[in-house]
């Protein structure tokens, strides 16, 4: 079994293939960072406010700074995803 960028199908969407100094490669490296970091943020997130509902374990003001400054911090990440992707050969 390889390392985690040995099975990123990168290869799949660009002639780069697996060199991490490529910056489509860098690219897409972003992008899957950032998609697996909005799919933990949607998994915690929900889980969190699910158990919140029923059960109240924490003030009613915590949860939401939680979520929102991890929101906040996601959409930062996005932003820097966009900004950095690479400028197009043509």
């Amino acid at each position: 079994m390889g390392t985690i960028p040995d099975l990123m199908p990168i290869r799949w969407y660009s002639p780069a293939g697996t060199d991490p100094n490529d910056p489509t490669y860098r690219h897409f490296e972003r992008i899957v960072n950032f998609c697996l970091h909005a799919g933990v943020f949607a998994a915690v997130n929900s889980g969190a406010w699910f158990v919140q509902q029923i059960r109240h374990p924490l003030p009613d003001s915590y949860l939401p700074m939680i979520s929102g400054v991890w929101g906040a911090v996601l959409a930062v990440q996005l932003f820097v995803v966009i900004r950095q992707r690479p400028v197009p050969a043509n």
